[in-house]
Formats: C-alpha cells, structure tokens, sequence
C-alpha cells in the first residue's frame, strides 16, 4: 500500500522570517513545501518542483507576484495561485484577481486560514484546466458575467451594479459552493482600512439580491450560511 502523495505547494515570499516559519507549519499541515525567494526565483524553480499549488506574495524585488501570476497565465499554465499582502494594499487585491490569481489572504493572516484557503482552492481546481478565475466570462443559469467588460447581464438584459458589488458578485462566482466569512470578503475586495464593519458586506449581498432578483430564503445564486458568511450557490461554467 502506497501513501498519498503529499500536495506540492510552491512557497514564494522574499522575507526570510516569514518562509522560515511558514514553510514548516505547511509541512506539519501535509503539503510538501518548495520556497522560492522572489517570482524570478519561482518561474526557475517551477518546472523542476511541479507544484499543485503555489503562494506568492505580492510585493518582492525583480519580480513581484502579479507578474509572476501574468506569467504562468500567459503560458498557459492553470496552476492555482493565491495571493498574499499587507492588508493596507486592498488595489493590490483585486488588481492580482484580475490577472487570474485564484485567491488572496491579507498579511497578517493565521497559518491555519491558509491552510484552509489551500485546501478549499485544491478541491476547486481538482483535475486541472483553465479556471474560472482565468475566465474573462462566468455563466450561471440566466446570469452571464463579462469580466473585460465590467458589466452583468441578467436574462439578456443589463442589470446595474456598483462596483464593490460588482466586485464581489465576481469574487463569489470565481469561488462557487464555498463559504466566505464577511471578515474574509473585507479583507480580499475592500480592505480592512475602507471598512470597519462587516456591514458593508451585508449591504453589497443586499444589492445584489434585489438586482438579481434573488431570494434568500431559496436562492439561485448567492446563499447565507448562517453564522459563517455567504456562498454561491449556482452552478458556474466560463462563458
């Protein structure tokens, strides 16, 4: 009887102190952990290592890692990628989303949320292919999202969103059947400085619902988990 592989997780940050502890906590968690000190480091390393995952931060000397996200895509590689920062840096955010990162976790984090962040991204991309985050449209039932045009069309008409609720009916259909906490959709689409209360979630969730016509009692897209956060609920396919 064989053991199951360990998930190979690609380790890209240029703070020594932060790999240094980072590093044996995945380890301890059951990923087997390659570090990279920068992206020119990490494309080097990325054939030889192979990984199933990789976690980058943002901000690095040579290469930083947007362009390192830009990179794999444009080489057509769907490995998935989540994406670390100082939670002061919210453009950052949704800017490394739009280049088809898969995830983001605002510095500083607890190592057991990334853990759970790698795990909920590994069973979403199980089975490899381009993701939707990768995806320049979303599809889910009558619901088309056009993410180079920044618009939602809803039975074929336009419906009209403001862009945080844009922005986060986009991040919930990129990440469909799982649960965001409120603290965690702050962190990756506002920034903790642009809000102080999980209310601006709620009121976003709001607009959507009324626009989209969704009810929350039987949702076709967006449901509450009570006590946990929300999740979209529909099944989503690229456009």
């Amino acid at each position: 009887m064989t053991d199951t592989p360990r998930p190979r997780v690609l380790l890209v940050d240029d703070e020594e102190a932060i790999t240094a502890t980072l590093a044996p906590f995945l380890e301890r968690s059951g990923f087997e952990v390659h570090v990279a000190g920068d992206g020119l480091d990490a494309l080097a390393r990325y054939g030889t290592v192979a990984p199933d995952i990789v976690v980058s931060d943002v901000l690095m000397p040579r290469m930083d890692g947007r362009e390192l996200v830009r990179r794999l895509r444009e080489a057509e590689s769907w490995t998935p990628v989540i994406m670390l920062t100082k939670v002061d840096e919210s453009f950052e955010r949704t800017a490394a989303l739009e280049d088809g990162a898969d995830d983001y976790l605002g510095k500083p984090f607890d190592p057991p949320e990334l853990v759970a962040r790698i795990r909920a991204v590994l069973r979403r991309t199980a089975g490899g292919g381009r993701p939707l985050t990768a995806s320049s449209g979303l599809i889910s039932g009558d619901l088309r999202l056009d993410r180079t045009g920044r618009r939602a069309v809803l039975g074929g008409s336009v419906v009209d969103l403001t862009p945080k609720a844009f922005g986060l009916l986009e991040y919930l259909m990129m990440h469909p059947g799982e649960v965001h906490t409120r603290e965690h959709l702050l962190s990756v689409l506002w920034g903790f400085e642009f809000a102080v209360t999980t209310r601006a979630v709620d009121h976003r969730i709001a607009e959507l619902r009324r626009v989209l016509r969704d009810e929350p009692q039987d949702p076709l897209f967006i449901e509450t988990v009570t006590g946990e956060g929300y999740r979209f609920v529909g099944r989503v396919s690229p456009a």
